[in-house]
């Protein structure tokens, strides 16, 4: 949690801008008069707007937030007048769940906006929200999104300086061949069967079953990683609850130590939720318990069932990535490592391009894109290098991948930041040294649809610190590449 890279300190100043974000946005819900059950829906709907919006661009981010009522209200609306009715209420919540997943077909807006709605149905059995409250809602849904927006777009824009890479295209495809079509199917089977059976479990807290099995689908592509982030969100509840139980139930809903402990929680969950889901597990789970003391119904008992419906909520979505349109670690390691040696390569040649005077090459979105995909390799490859993993060669081959995989971007981006130097210069051993490259990489893959060998190659070789440093960086990559070949050729990483 703590040991994870940060460059730049920007998870930190993340995770600091959505404790002033949502402290805020409550703040301003209770002034304007509204009950606690609206503040905690205003202060939920401010945690998605700053979590789950991650547009590469601020305008984009800001139309995503902009659209997030238009979606989630009518859906909050609907949950309210079916709270009586439940079976039809269950058939449309499952019916958000599919829309909701399938949404990420269009990309990131599609995925936070398929979150927000699926999020503001839940709160509202959270709450047990009816028509009455309509209004409240909405004001308060209302006012904790603008409050949200002005902090992030106004008082505290961090990504007007930085922006954010931009998300991995997943692999295209049509029909069930997509895979947010097949994910959408696997999720809803997962939700039907921990809403059937979260009910047998408990009548009043099921959905915490249906919402533990929707959020294991969350950044997740395949069978090995879902059940990766099943284990792993079991571990965190159980942390969770045993904080629950030595911290939460003895304050019995002191307000100004529940609001400071909430702070630390909400800090939590943004700041670990990039390099562990255990430890953002742990701090929802803390964080839900600590709204049932503000709402006062906590007590030990319902610790204790919130650790079973999660565990509902997991078999559920265990099953439904084993036995519907199953999708295997296999074939989504392989999609993305493929994708990664691609952007390997398009890095290191457009860096050679701007050394050899070609200003309008840009190899610094090029190793942008480089780390996004290699964070999505890691994720596909986890079920793999997982510790309890028993297939211990299988694991020793994935580590060696990921690896190598890692000293290929440490070259490319030495390259790229010898190129950002305007004084390196051009060096006639470059074009050899990308051919290298290129030809390693074809080893790997098969032809490289850009190429840079046809770069200029005027210059006199050995005059140039830059291009020295260059070339450096370029063998070690080609000896990386190199290397590859023998974990990714000598068998499969995965079967299952």
């Amino acid at each position: 949690m703590f040991s994870a890279p940060d460059p730049g300190l920007f998870r930190l100043r993340i995770s600091l801008r959505a404790v002033l974000g949502i402290g805020l946005a409550v703040a301003v819900c209770e002034s304007a008069g509204l009950s606690l059950p609206a503040s905690i829906t205003g202060g939920l709907a401010a945690l998605l707007a700053l979590f789950t919006v991650a547009d590469p661009t601020v305008r984009g981010q800001a139309l995503t937030t902009a659209l997030m009522p238009v979606v989630g209200l009518p859906v909050l609306a609907l949950a309210s007048f079916l709270h009586g009715v439940p079976a039809v209420r269950d058939a449309v919540w499952l019916a958000v769940v599919f829309a909701g997943v399938y949404a990420r077909r269009w990309g990131t807006r599609g995925h936070a906006l398929g979150i927000f709605a699926f999020m503001m149905f839940f709160v509202a059995q959270f709450l047990h929200a009816v028509p009455d409250r309509i209004p409240e809602l909405y004001a308060a849904v209302g006012l904790s999104l603008a409050t949200a927006s002005a902090v992030r777009f106004g008082v505290w824009c961090i990504e007007r300086r930085r922006p954010l890479p931009a998300a991995p295209v997943p692999p295209a495809g049509r029909g069930l061949g997509r895979p947010a079509t097949r994910q959408a199917f696997q999720a809803t089977a997962a939700c039907a069967f921990a809403a059937a059976v979260g009910q047998v479990v408990s009548h009043e807290r099921w959905y915490w079953a249906v919402g533990a099995a929707w959020w294991i689908f969350v950044n997740a592509a395949s069978r090995g990683e879902t059940f990766v982030r099943g284990v792993r969100r079991v571990v965190g509840t159980v942390a969770g609850v045993a904080a629950g139980l030595a911290i939460t139930v003895p304050l019995h809903g002191a307000p100004i130590a529940t609001a400071a402990l909430i702070a630390v929680c909400v800090f939590g969950i943004f700041y670990t939720a990039a390099p562990s889901y255990s430890w953002m597990m742990f701090f929802v789970t803390v964080l839900a318990g600590l709204l049932y003391g503000l709402l006062g119904v906590l007590h030990p008992g319902l610790l204790g069932l919130r650790l079973a419906e999660t565990g509902v909520g997991a078999l559920g979505a265990a099953l439904a990535v084993a036995l519907v349109l199953p999708v295997t670690t296999h074939a989504v390691t392989d999609q993305w490592v493929r994708r990664a040696l691609h952007a390997v390569h398009d890095c290191t040649a457009a860096a050679t391009r701007r050394l050899a005077g070609d200003a309008a090459s840009e190899p610094a979105a090029r190793a942008a894109e480089l780390e996004a995909l290699l964070g999505r390799v890691r994720l596909a490859l986890a079920p793999l290098v997982h510790p309890l993993n028993p297939l211990q060669a299988r694991r020793a081959r994935a580590l060696q991948v990921l690896a190598l995989l890692d000293e290929c971007a440490r070259q490319a981006r030495g390259v790229v930041a010898v190129a950002a130097d305007p004084d390196a210069s051009h060096d006639a051993r470059l074009t050899a040294a990308c051919r290298r490259v290129e030809t390693a990489v074809e080893a790997l893959l098969g032809a490289v649809p850009e190429r840079a060998a046809g770069v200029p190659s005027t210059g006199v070789p050995g005059h140039h610190p830059g291009a020295e440093q260059a070339l450096g960086h370029l063998h070690d990559l080609e000896r990386a590449l190199v290397a590859l070949a023998t974990p990714l050729r000598g068998s499969s990483l995965a079967q299952a």
